[in-house]
Formats: structure tokens, C-alpha cells, sequence
């Protein structure tokens, strides 16, 4: 396991976010968590991020411990995060989000950031075509796709996306797995938080159901787009 979550605590004040959870993320797959609104999905990946403190438990990366472990050393070891809303600099242009993406990195004038760049573009060609447009100004869509390639500049051995499909048209969700698929064929390994759950499922390897902060099903994505409980909640029974 690339990661591994054992009996992960979280408060917000006196209110329990997530309880005694634990799962784990395989190298070179992608494991989702799905669930409703406040099920404990974003503090899940807040938290293993480091972003949000740890009451109990322990998180474990590449072997490491990194439950006390700063953000910045996080991302350094090779964890980094597309948050949800997507959070680009409206003010900063393209490239300078990407750039910012990178800021852990000391190689940005070899070849190896170049081609990162380029992998970026390769992955989401709008983003050349805007690279000198401030993100503000820019559509949903356009903006989810920056977020995406900033995490990316980091050049993680995990990324962590959270909800990426929010807010966009049918036609761009599509877009947007699509390249989630690609990334992770690509090796890098992905743990993905998604309400859009038929499409999630069918693109993970691993897959789990968070409920009231305690994960209450866990399975392949195949297994867990068959389990009838799943279907009638988050499926609308079908997929």
C-alpha cells in the first residue's frame, strides 16, 4: 500500500467529522470514497494532506508516518491535492498557477519541469490556448482543469482530488474522468472523492462508502456499482 489510513479520528470542535476510519490505496491504482454531503469525504483527504489535525489514529505513506507531518513536507514526499472549488489564484495567469503548483520543487529550469509542463498541456490542451489568461476569468471547467494540472506540477506519486466533476456540464464530466484514467495509466497513483458516484465507480480499482463520518462498505468499484444498497442511494439504481 502506497498509503494506509488505521483508525483515523477527526473533530471539528466537539463535533466527531470522521470515526476511527481505516482504509488503504494500492500503488498505481485508483481508490475512491464516495457518500452524501457531510459524510466526511473532504476532511478525509484535508486531513491526509495534513491540513486538518488528527485526534486519533495514524496516517502512513510510502512506509512513512506522516500524521504529524507538516503540508509542505507532505507534498514534498509526494502527496498534493485539487481541492474542491478548485482554488486557483484568480488574479495569476495560467502558467504562474502552474508554476505554483511546483513551488516544492528546485528543478524549474531543467528539462524534467518543462516536460511537466507539457504533460500538463498535453492532458488539457485549453490550458495552453489560455496559458497567459488569469484564472479568474476563466470557465468552470477551464478552472477544474487548472487545478487538476497544478496538482499534477507537483509531480506526486499520489494526488488527491476532491470532487472534480462539481458544478460542470455532462460533456466536460466525461472530459474529466477521462483524464483522471489517463493520469493514473500514466503511474501515478490517484485517490479520488466524487458525488458523482456511477462514474467514479467505474473507474476504481478500490472503492468505499463514507456515511456520518465511518465507513460503512467497502469493495472493488465493480463490486460496490453491483451492491443493491449502494445502487438505491447513490446510483439512483442504475449506473
Amino acid at each position: 500500500m502506497l498509503l494506509e489510513v488505521e483508525g483515523l479520528c477527526v473533530n471539528y470542535g466537539h463535533i466527531e467529522a470522521i470515526r476511527n476510519i481505516s482504509f488503504g490505496v494500492a500503488e498505481g491504482e485508483v481508490t475512491t470514497l464516495i457518500g452524501a454531503n457531510g459524510a466526511g469525504k473532504t476532511t478525509t483527504l484535508k486531513t491526509i494532506s495534513g491540513l486538518r489535525k488528527v485526534r486519533e489514529g495514524k496516517i502512513v505513506f510510502d512506509g512513512k508516518d506522516i500524521t504529524r507531518l507538516a503540508p509542505y513536507d507532505r507534498v514534498k514526499l509526494g502527496i498534493s491535492q485539487s481541492p474542491e472549488g478548485r482554488g486557483c489564484f484568480p488574479g495569476m495567469t495560467v502558467r504562474e498557477n502552474l508554476d505554483m503548483g511546483a513551488y516544492v520543487r528546485t528543478d524549474r529550469k531543467t528539462p524534467a519541469y518543462r516536460e511537466d509542463v507539457e504533460r500538463v498541456f498535453q492532458l488539457f490542451p485549453r490550458l495552453e490556448e489560455r496559458v497567459n489568461q488569469t484564472a479568474g476569468t476563466m470557465s468552470g471547467g477551464e478552472q477544474q482543469m487548472l487545478a487538476i494540472g497544478r496538482a499534477l506540477m507537483a509531480r506526486p506519486r499520489l494526488v488527491l482530488l476532491d470532487e472534480p466533476s462539481m458544478g460542470l456540464a455532462p460533456r466536460l464530466i466525461q472530459q474529466i474522468f477521462t483524464i483522471i484514467s489517463e493520469i493514473n495509466q500514466q503511474g501515478t497513483t490517484v485517490l479520488l472523492v466524487e458525488q458523482n458516484a456511477a462514474q467514479a465507480l467505474r473507474r476504481a480499482h478500490q472503492a468505499h462508502v463514507l456515511e456520518t463520518g465511518e465507513i460503512v462498505r467497502s469493495g472493488t468499484g465493480e463490486e460496490l456499482s453491483g451492491d443493491p444498497s449502494v445502487r438505491a442511494a447513490y446510483l439512483g439504481g442504475d449506473v
